[in-house]
């Protein structure tokens, strides 16, 4: 399966048989595949792409980004935007890394995947950036322990793609 950024995937039970963090948004519903979840290919590895859950309880993370605003001047770890013509928050809060066998499938609605407008796409990317980022100096605003899947993940790559390629 290709994996486009900017299109929403379901993730196989399996990976979260295989990661168990309780920060994880996993399957729920025996299989009815919710949530779904945003791909970020990340800038350093192409093999590994950033997931972030995709929420319709709009209501609730507006208020938690409202208090996170009030207290720190910007809320970069929860967007609101359109999704599928709705409103949907994007929990960056909850982000982790994943490869490619893990994904089952495309979200579709009617049959047809569904793509964040660019703009969006844009903004959760320099977010999540961000977030990353920060958290690499020690400021932990991702729940998962994203350096552990991180790891786990890219021990399943065939070694020859995650070594940098000579010149």
């Amino acid at each position: 399966m290709e994996i486009k950024q900017g299109y929403s995937y379901h993730i196989k039970d399996e990976f979260f048989d295989i990661i168990q963090d309780k920060y994880l948004m996993g399957n729920k519903e025996n299989g009815n595949y919710r949530p779904h979840f945003l791909a970020i290919q990340d800038n350093k590895n192409a093999e590994l792409y950033w997931m972030i859950p995709i929420s319709s309880q709009v209501d609730k993370y507006r208020t938690i980004i409202e208090k996170k605003v009030k207290r720190y001047g910007k809320c970069n770890t929860i967007s609101i935007g359109k999704f599928g013509g709705k409103d949907n928050a994007f929990l960056i809060q909850n982000a982790f890394p994943v490869i490619a066998k893990y994904l089952d499938h495309v979200h579709t609605i009617e049959g047809k995947p569904i793509m964040i407008h660019n703009k969006l796409n844009r903004e959760l990317t320099v977010n999540l950036r961000e977030v990353l980022a920060m958290y690499k100096r020690g400021i932990k605003l991702i729940f998962p322990d994203i350096e552990y899947i991180q790891r786990r993940m890219e021990a399943e790559l065939p070694l020859s793609d995650t070594l940098p390629k000579e010149s």
